[in-house]
Parts: C-alpha cells; structure tokens; sequence
C-alpha cells in the first residue's frame, strides 16, 4: 500500500475533490482525519471508509477559523503525535466580477482559499515537523492563466495558493517537509455544477479544453496521492497540473 502507516488530513473532504482523494487514501492503507462544514455528507464519508476497513474520522471544520485549526492540532498532538500527510482542499469559487465585487467578497474568497493554508501549515508544525511530511496544496488552472469566465478574487487567491506553496517549499525543506500544488482543471463536483448545466456556458468551457471534456475527481484524486506518498519524495515547490491541456496553449 502506497500511504502505509501514513496519517492524513483531508480538508474539504465531504464530497468532491476531497472525498475522492479520501477514498483513494482509505485503498492505500492511510489513517484519515476528514474535515468539512458539511457535516451529513462529512459523517457519511468517514462512515463509509469505516465500513470498508478503514480507519478514517470526520471533525466539523472552518478552515477560515484559527480556533478551528488549534482544536485539530491539538487533537492531533494528543493522539498520534505527527502527521504525515496534508492535504489542503477545501476551497470556495465563483463571486462577482470586478464592477460588482466587494471589499467583503475579496475577503472571504482570501481567508477560505488562502489563509486558511498558511494557518493551517503553520499550526501544524510541530506535527508536520515530526518526521518530514507532505503538504498538497490546491490550486487550480485559474492560478497559472488569465481568464474571463471566472472572478478576480477566485483568480487571484489560487495564484497566491501557487506562490504560498513555493515559499513553503523553500521554507521548510531543511525540515524535510515537502510542499506542492495541484492545478485542476474543469473536474465534474457539485461545485461546477450549475457551470455544466448552463447550456451557454458549458460549450464555451469544454472548446477551451483540448482533450474535449471535463475531468473527474479520481483523476485529480491520483495526482494528490503521487505527491502525498515516498513516490514523490524528490518533489517540493512543483506544480501539478491536471486540466486536459488547458494551459498548453
């Protein structure tokens, strides 16, 4: 098993990117803390893992909240003593383009998107720092290229999700913590949702995409799991981008 005698924090794991990424881990033998504000759909995917023989837990989690972030720290310091594996997932999109967009509307997008990361790797130090760990960070095209179907805020929180992974890369290798981002592009969620159902929209998404379609959560899902397991142990600072050709052009 790939993630053998690993433990993993999975934010944003109750459906999704995050949940796929979690029942990938749960397959390769990882010990999973599953973090969400969706509680029902949070229980049932640990309760899932469970069934099949996986250890896995859900704990209700802002990633905004630094209380939040030193309630799992301590949580994680009380019972394992380190942590492997992180997996910084949860993340919000979509907001109102530049004419409309608020002071409160930056905010939020910015405290979700990309402060959680840094109070989430900072607080965790001490178990990341136990025996070197692995911290994935996801961004998303939108982080690398410019775009008109998107909002500013969204754009420019992944890029800073990009650049926050490289300093930390940097940072903490002496530490032999690795750092790395995930770029999805276009991946079938129930946050893209109402993008694939809007009859207008949609076409114009998937003429952008030279591989035709939108991805699914298992293949972003695998890329997570390479950087998180030894596989990738002389990776830190990369960005992997999963986006069906997107930004090859």
């Amino acid at each position: 098993m790939r993630l053998h005698d690993k433990i993993a924090l999975i934010t944003g794991a109750a459906r999704g990117i995050g949940a796929a990424t979690a029942r990938l881990f749960a397959r390769e033998g990882a010990q999973l803390l599953l973090t969400d504000l969706l509680d029902e759909p949070g229980e049932a995917v640990a309760a899932e893992l469970r069934a099949a023989g996986a250890q896995a837990e859900y704990i209700h989690h802002d990633v905004a909240s630094l209380e939040d972030w030193r309630r799992i720290a301590a949580l994680i310091a009380e019972r394992h003593g380190r942590l492997d594996i992180l997996v910084n997932n949860a993340g919000i999109a979509g907001g109102p383009q530049f004419e409309e967009a608020t002071v409160a509307d930056w905010d939020r997008m910015l405290d979700v998107n990309v402060k959680s990361m840094f109070i989430g790797i900072q607080t965790l130090l001490p178990a990341l720092r136990a025996r070197g760990a692995s911290v994935v960070n996801l961004s998303s095209q939108l982080g690398l290229v410019g775009t008109d179907t998107s909002s500013p805020q969204y754009q420019t929180s992944k890029g800073a999700v990009r650049m926050l992974t490289k300093h930390a890369a940097i940072h903490f290798a002496a530490d032999s913590i690795r750092v790395n981002s995930v770029h999805p592009g276009p991946i079938v969620t129930p946050m893209t949702e109402s993008r694939r159902n809007d009859a207008e929209r949609h076409p114009r998404i998937i003429s952008r995409i030279p591989l035709g379609r939108y991805g699914e959560a298992d293949e972003v899902a695998y890329g997570i799991l390479y950087l998180a397991s030894d596989e990738s142990s002389f990776s830190t600072g990369i960005e992997l981008v999963i986006d069906g050709g997107w930004t090859a052009q």
